[in-house]
C-alpha cells in the first residue's frame, strides 16, 4: 500500500513539473495562436495522463497547467487552462467507474471544448469567433494530445489494465 502511496506521488511530481514546463517553456512557441484561441502542442498530456493516478492529482496538475499559462501568455489563457482541473477531476472519476483510459479521453473532448469556450464569452468575444478559434481549435488540441497520452500511457503501463493506477 505505501509503495502504491509512494508511486502516486513521484509520478504526480513528475507529472505537476511537466504541466508548469510545458507552457514556459513552449508556450507561444510549439503553439499557434488565432484570436482567442490557442493550442500548445502536448499541454493536455500531464492532466490527462493525471487522471490516471486519482482527481486529487488530476486537480493539482490541472492547476500547475493553469499557473504555468497564466504566467506565460496571460489571462484568458489562464482561465482557458484552469478548466484543465475540471477535465482532469471529471475524467479521473470516469476512470474509476471502469471506463477505459482512451473511451475516458474522448469523451471528455466536447466537454473540455464547452468549458473553454464559456470562458472566453465571458470577455465579449463574439460567438462566432469562440465557436471557431477555441470551440473547434479546442476539439482538435484535445484529440491529438490525448492520442499522445494513449501512446504515452501504453508505452509506460504495456500490458497492465486500462483502469485507474489507484481506486482511492
Amino acid at each position: 500500500m505505501e509503495h502504491n502511496r509512494t508511486i502516486k506521488i513521484a509520478s504526480g511530481s513528475l507529472l505537476l513539473a511537466l504541466s508548469l514546463l510545458i507552457p514556459l517553456t513552449f508556450g507561444g512557441f510549439l503553439g499557434i495562436q488565432i484570436g482567442p484561441g490557442s493550442a500548445t502542442l502536448a499541454s493536455h498530456v500531464p492532466t490527462f495522463l493525471a487522471m490516471l493516478y486519482g482527481p486529487g492529482v488530476a486537480f493539482v496538475v490541472g492547476l500547475g497547467s493553469a499557473i504555468g499559462f497564466f504566467m506565460k501568455l496571460g489571462l484568458i489563457i489562464g482561465l482557458r487552462a484552469a478548466m484543465h482541473i475540471i477535465v482532469g477531476v471529471v475524467g479521473a472519476y470516469m476512470l474509476k467507474r471502469h471506463i477505459s483510459f482512451p473511451l475516458t479521453l474522448i469523451a471528455l473532448t466536447p466537454f473540455h471544448a464547452l468549458l473553454e469556450s464559456l470562458i472566453v464569452l465571458l470577455f465579449g468575444f463574439s460567438l462566432r469567433e469562440v465557436g471557431l478559434a477555441v470551440g473547434c481549435m479546442t476539439v482538435i488540441h484535445h484529440l491529438l494530445d490525448a492520442t499522445i497520452a494513449v501512446a504515452v500511457w501504453r508505452l509506460a503501463f504495456y500490458g497492465a489494465p486500462q483502469q485507474p493506477l489507484t481506486r482511492t
